[in-house]
């Protein structure tokens, strides 16, 4: 079951009864920064503190005022927490939640920006089981191909979706709470099980992502691939744009949600086996049929993105 909670034009203003005094931000880049950014900016977060590997990221987050703090350490800090927001590759959160396990107090609440949720909630089960009344697994749908402190930015999640799928554990009022900042960061909320987002997330953003790096992967192996790339133009960019993405977040995000990903490979694999035979017995008929189904679809989809947008 998929609802969405609240109307966003509403809900800002009585969001604002739900800010907090130090939110914990592990990951300050486009996800974590924007979101850090956007709930400074609507007066719901008093302090940030901003948890990274990287020093020298962690200092720029820090001069252009997405944090107000840094730390490379999560244990240190996670103990004055009242908001966790773990923006990590999935790959890392089951050592941060066991990091910051001992430390949180019992109000704290943890949420994560994860791209699957299967098995986040899985890591949430294994490193915090004390804290799941307080525990609510997000996904933020907003991102591009850029990355760090420096691409943080205001208005990243207007008019975006964010599915929250809590666990049964959860108190509905931390739900709510959560809910409360990102509608006040400009988004739209809906709940799905972790299940139905996963199956959801293998179709419409996995699946392309693998297929994009493959794709360019297949041209860089070729022995003319430089003779190729030079005269490769917006048909390449428009559908290679995510090939740029994270290589570290994308293998994390294709193993966890290996299941539903190896479903929809094998669906395409067959859907290109019938272009390819179509192909070979040169059945032009079919093949324009299919281009036109696709394309009616791929107009409606957009036709809906931008009245929305």
């Amino acid at each position: 079951m998929i609802a969405i909670l609240g109307s966003k034009a509403m809900d800002r203003g009585e969001a604002v009864q739900q800010g907090m005094d130090t939110l914990v931000v592990v990951g300050v880049g486009l996800i974590g920064g924007s979101f850090a950014l956007s709930l400074k900016r609507a007066g719901m977060a008093r302090h940030v503190i901003g948890v990274g590997r990287t020093r020298e990221n962690l200092e720029r987050a820090l001069e252009l005022g997405v944090v107000d703090e840094i730390s490379q350490d999560l244990a240190e800090v996670a103990g004055r927490a009242d908001l966790v927001l773990l923006a990590s590759p999935v790959g890392q959160m089951g050592a941060l939640m066991a990091a910051m396990a001992p430390r949180l107090r019992p109000e704290a609440v943890v949420t994560d920006a994860g791209s699957t949720k299967g098995d986040v909630v899985e890591l949430y089960r294994r490193h915090l089981p004390s804290q799941l009344a307080h525990c609510v697994p997000a996904h933020p749908i907003a991102g591009s191909d850029l990355s760090g402190a420096a691409a943080a930015q205001y208005g990243l999640y207007e008019n975006r979706k964010v599915v929250l799928t809590p666990l049964p554990e959860t108190l509905s009022s931390v739900s709510e709470r959560v809910a409360a900042l990102w509608r006040a960061c400009g988004a739209e909320i809906h709940c799905m099980t972790a299940e139905e987002h996963d199956a959801v997330f293998a179709t419409v953003s996995h699946l392309p992502h693998l297929l994009a790096f493959a794709y360019v992967d297949m041209v860089a192996g070729k022995a003319d691939a430089e003779r190729c790339f030079d005269f490769a133009a917006t048909g390449f960019r428009d559908f290679t744009r995510i090939a740029g993405s994270h290589p570290e977040m994308w293998t994390d995000i294709s193993l966890a949600n290996r299941d539903a990903l190896l479903e929809e490979l094998d669906r395409y694999r067959a859907g290109l086996d019938q272009l390819r035979q179509m192909l070979a017995v040169g059945d032009g008929e079919r093949l324009a049929e299919r281009f036109g189904t696709a394309r009616a679809a791929r107009t409606r989809w957009h036709q809906q993105f931008m009245r929305k947008g």
